[in-house]
């Protein structure tokens, strides 16, 4: 049999004054208040409450640009001010063309010669002599001619032409292109392009040029080496028909016949 221990005292337990609702007033030292009673635990903890809460900074997400279209209207500004700035170009080109003297526009390309000062024979119209001719200018650009032009119609020779006549068809204002026989087929080809189908121009081959190429109006000249040059383009714009001692003559009815013209023949 056990002894008994000392004796217990059972612990009092002070309860404070009731509402009168039996339940006891709050204060400030209540269980409810204490710091471990607060949602969420611990202080600084993801259960804080509402008013300690940090605002939570939103996250910024970019969309990728679309740029398609962004491109394609820039290229159709683009394409707009070229076509615009292109018309003005134009217009200015087209006006000083028109306002500047044909003569001065041929004098101003590089290359070409002047002969109408130089040799008053070139001043004067019909001029005409039978028979094979001698000239100052090898091909001439003018002078003395047979009574008969040649057809000067977008005609391509490809033989040698009577030089007689084909200095009355630079009368009528056509111009003539003539090239070193054997030139390479592709640049002849390229010159023969250039005078198909057009009115008061024709191309045949002549013997004896110091230059691969030479072009005649009345007057002018201008001897160039490959049929890509730009010049020549430009010599037949300010030259053709503007050149003609005749107005208004045509280039077609002519002779169409090849080869130098025998010395017995009358005109």
């Amino acid at each position: 049999m056990s002894t008994p221990g000392p004796e217990r005292v059972p612990s009092t337990v002070k309860v404070g004054k009731t509402s009168g609702q039996g339940k006891p007033p709050t204060s400030k030292s209540t269980p409810a208040k204490a710091a471990g009673s607060k949602p969420g635990g611990a202080k600084g903890g993801a259960g804080k409450g509402p008013k300690g809460r940090k605002p939570i900074t939103p996250i910024k997400v970019n969309a990728s640009r679309n740029w398609g279209p962004i491109l394609v209207a820039g290229v159709v500004v683009l394409l707009a001010v070229g076509i615009v700035g292109f018309g003005v170009f134009a217009v200015i080109r087209d006006k000083q063309e028109t306002s500047t003297p044909w003569a001065e526009r041929a004098r101003a390309i590089s290359g070409v010669t002047d002969y109408r000062d130089k040799y008053p024979d070139l001043k004067q119209v019909a001029n005409h002599k039978p028979g094979v001719l001698t000239y100052p200018v090898n091909p001439p650009v003018g002078g003395p001619h047979s009574s008969v032009w040649q057809n000067c119609n977008g005609d391509v020779y490809s033989s040698p032409i009577p030089k007689e006549n084909a200095m009355h068809s630079l009368e009528h204002g056509a111009v003539w292109i003539t090239y070193k026989p054997g030139l390479d087929p592709a640049q002849v080809e390229a010159l023969a392009a250039k005078v198909q189908g057009k009115d008061f121009m024709m191309i045949s081959p002549f013997t004896g040029l110091d230059q691969n190429i030479s072009l005649q109006g009345w007057g002018f000249q201008l001897k160039v080496a490959d049929a890509s040059d730009p010049r020549i383009d430009d010599f037949i714009k300010a030259v053709r028909v503007n050149a003609s001692m005749e107005p208004g003559v045509p280039c077609s009815g002519g002779s169409t016949t090849t080869g130098d013209v025998p010395a017995t023949k009358a005109s």
